[in-house]
């Protein structure tokens, strides 16, 4: 017998939504908005599967993605962001007209905020691993938590960081989301910057935490930037349990 829960499951897998708008948010770096399907659940932090229907190129590396979800739950849209590698997915997504429609996924992964409130969070990103945390901090903000955030994002240059303004904004407006941006080659840009120019270390983190130990670490980006980031912590004396990662490879 096909229970309700297994039909809504095969329902959510298979529903598809249209796309609203994109728009490039860093160099090379873009965000397409599309509809959230109706009944559409999902966790800040979580990803799902977009898959192209009917594209008119295809490659090796197939029609679908998995992306994780910028907009926070709130919101009435789906948003995706990406680095435009030249592949014929993304070249795809970059012209179809507006209104195109593609199938998305069921929400998954458990790269989410933790519910003990009175444990801080520390989220370490690079580049495009800002996406779940975006999602997050908004939706952190949205519902009024008590909870302390810190926020480590590194980029080579303010041109490379997809959304700064809008976390620039958010930690005017929400006291208990802290911002420290870092941008790694600022010989490159042709912006002014008067913040961080290294990458993150344990430093950095003692300069702005009240202390190392107790809040729970999150790191997404490259993978070998997770990587080091990880080493990092566990070299401070943090402890597993208490360090999460989810990198974002081929972007």
């Amino acid at each position: 017998m096909v229970t309700e829960a297994v039909l809504t499951a095969v329902r959510m897998a298979s529903q598809t939504s249209k796309l609203l708008r994109r728009e490039e948010v860093a160099e090379g770096t873009m965000a397409f908005h599309f509809e959230k399907p109706s009944g559409f659940k999902f966790k800040a932090g979580q990803f799902v599967d977009v898959t192209l229907i009917e594209p008119t190129e295809t490659d090796a590396e197939g029609n679908t993605r998995t992306f994780s979800i910028a907009s926070p739950p709130f919101e009435n849209q789906l948003v995706f962001t990406t680095r435009m590698r030249d592949t014929a997915f993304k070249r795809s997504l970059k012209k179809v007209p507006l209104a195109t429609e593609v199938k998305i996924g069921s929400a998954a992964g458990s790269f989410t905020l933790h519910k003990n409130r009175a444990k801080p969070a520390v989220f370490l990103a690079g580049g495009i691993g800002i996406t779940p945390f975006l999602s997050i901090v908004q939706q952190a903000h949205h519902d009024r938590l008590p909870q302390k955030l810190y926020l480590f994002y590194s980029n080579r240059r303010p041109e490379d960081a997809p959304f700064l303004d809008t976390l620039q904004n958010l930690e005017k407006t929400n006291p208990n989301f802290h911002l420290i941006c870092t941008m790694t080659e600022m010989s490159k840009s042709k912006k002014e910057w008067n913040g961080e120019v290294v990458p993150i270390d344990r430093e950095m983190l003692s300069r702005n935490l009240t202390t190392l130990q107790g809040p729970i670490y999150y790191s997404a980006g490259p993978p070998v930037m997770v990587a080091g980031m990880k080493d990092m912590l566990e070299s401070a004396g943090i402890n597993e349990d208490d360090i999460r990662t989810e990198d974002f490879a081929g972007y």
